[in-house]
């Protein structure tokens, strides 16, 4: 089942097994089971001195399996096959079962270890090519092997559709918690701790307050803030990261294939590389926070003051706006009442849940005719509808697109409804512009692809921007404010890519630099 690169990848990962590790799987007949005892028993076969295979379990669940130390409590489960993206996931679950300690923050771990309260029963519906799903599967883990008052299950959810259906669950990941639906989509350690712990977050509050003021407050944490983190601090200046979510939208990236000296990689593991770097440098990294607005200093020598949603306000001699962007809205009816209900963003993640099914992708660029290929290898039928009179995509891409039988393309389509029974996603109602008829096409899911809006609103007032909501630049990242410079997709430096957000932020921070050097000495 696993290839000789995954497997001598396994083989590493569990030398650092320290101490004995239970797996007590529950199977069935079904081919999935035999995968499942397959996968389990060449894991037992790597570290036989520490690892104990069982095939008497008893879990409401077929296939699943637990991981435990020998006579203890079950309290990490998995239900289906935990390979593609959630391989690492299981990886990991092991080490850590093990006894090896998780690679993060103490101070993390120590707020993980304190929980109390509960019991906390957590069930975590994922895919298996969901890109989003491993760090809330690995959180959760987490949180159930070092927490005794935590349990995980992990659901693959096409190895349980008959309950995923029940549940109505059309986007991954998706979190129960006690039985009842709790958190969907795409969440960190610290923010879970945080909704389950309700003072952690005025603690952290106070605690951030306290911080001296920095030479250099970057503001996002994907590419842009990354490279400009990694430049400040290798200028010898005291610089931190506000990030909501350290990678930003690179982590919804499936593929990256185009940056220099980096032949393949995917979103969230270029995402971890790029914090691994900018903390090696001694960048303070604040994750899981996010900006509320921004005060610039009326006085060119002195402090611009960062407002966080949190209730903590950060200061700095300068600024670094770094806030990216995010996928633009239909803004139709429909759209906001069925989203994670057949309302979705990223195929890769979602797109298996509509296997067999009807489903639209709204938008005929690039994004849109790459999801549509994607989505025509799952779905029964998808529908591509274009707003303007052709698609804007590579020519390579729809010639593709347009050798699939299952696809159907309508170009001059604007889309009026997302219509749906009040729980989930029926139909989509549409105009044809040439001919003014109106159309109801019965679905399951829509896609929405339609380009980007920047992470500006917040910034009101504190610095010009155009009329896209894109914050005005110069040659060197300066913006309208002194000692206020901005880089990555929220500028009006065009062609949104990795590589130029990268190239920018590095400039900014440069320009942060030469302008730090000038500033009287206080």
């Amino acid at each position: 089942m696993l290839d000789e690169n995954l497997l001598a990848s396994l083989r590493a990962a569990l030398a650092h097994v320290r101490e004995p590790i239970e797996i007590v799987a529950t199977l069935g007949d079904d081919p999935v089971s035999a995968q499942m005892r397959d996968l389990l028993e060449t894991i037992a076969a790597q570290r036989p001195d520490a690892i104990t295979l069982r095939t008497d379990g008893d879990d409401a669940r077929r296939p699943s399996f637990a991981l435990q130390g020998p006579g203890q409590p079950a309290r990490l489960r998995f239900a289906g096959l935990p390979l593609g993206h959630e391989f690492t996931s299981l990886v990991l679950a092991l080490v850590w079962a093990g006894g090896h300690p998780p690679r993060m923050e103490p101070e993390l771990l120590e707020r993980v270890d304190a929980l109390g309260g509960g019991p906390y029963a957590f069930e975590v519906y994922m895919s298996l090519s969901c890109h989003n799903c491993p760090d809330v599967v690995q959180a959760l883990a987490l949180l159930a092997l070092r927490n005794p008052r935590v349990s995980t299950t992990v659901i693959e959810g096409s190895a349980f559709a008959d309950e995923v259906r029940s549940r109505g669950i059309l986007a991954v990941p998706q979190v129960y918690l006690n039985g009842e639906p709790w958190v969907a989509g795409r969440t960190t350690l610290a923010e879970i701790l945080d909704r389950l712990d309700t003072g952690a977050a005025a603690r952290g509050a106070a605690a951030l307050d306290a911080e001296p003021p920095f030479d250099v407050l970057i503001v996002g944490g994907g590419p842009a803030g990354a490279a400009a983190g990694l430049y400040a601090a290798r200028k010898g200046l005291r610089t931190g990261i506000v990030a909501e979510r350290f990678g930003g939208q690179v982590n919804d990236t499936a593929a990256i294939e185009n940056y220099p000296s980096v032949p393949e990689t995917i979103g969230p593991k270029f995402a971890a590389a790029l914090e691994q770097q900018v903390r090696a440098v001694g960048v303070q990294v604040l994750a899981g926070q996010k900006a509320k607005a921004l005060e610039p200093t009326v006085d060119a020598a002195g402090l611009h003051a960062l407002a966080l949603e949190s209730g903590a306000t950060l200061r700095a001699r300068t600024v670094i706006l770094a806030t990216g962007a995010r996928w633009r809205n239909l803004g139709v009816p429909g759209e906001a009442q069925y989203r994670n209900r057949g309302v979705a963003y990223c195929p890769h993640c979602d797109g298996p849940l509509f296997k067999g099914r009807d489903v639209a992708v709204i938008g005929g660029g690039n994004s849109g005719v790459e999801a549509a290929i994607d989505l025509a290898g799952l779905a029964r039928h998808v529908t591509l509808l274009e707003f303007a009179p052709s698609l804007k995509a590579d020519a390579v891409l729809v010639e593709r697109l347009r050798s699939l039988p299952n696809v159907t393309v309508h170009t001059e389509a604007q889309t009026l409804e997302v219509v749906g029974d009040g729980a989930v996603v029926t139909g989509l109602r549409w105009r044809d512009r040439a001919s003014g008829a109106e159309h109801l096409l019965p679905l399951a899911g829509v896609f929405v692809q339609i380009g980007l809006v920047p992470n500006t609103e917040w910034l009101e007032g504190a610095v010009a921007r155009n009329a896209f909501g894109e914050i005005v630049v110069d040659a060197k990242g300066e913006t309208s404010r002194a000692g206020i410079f901005a880089a990555g997709d929220c500028t009006t430096v065009p062609y949104k890519q990795i590589v130029i957000a990268a190239g920018e932020g590095a400039k900014a921070a440069l320009a942060a630099f030469d302008a730090l050097i000038r500033q009287p000495v206080r």
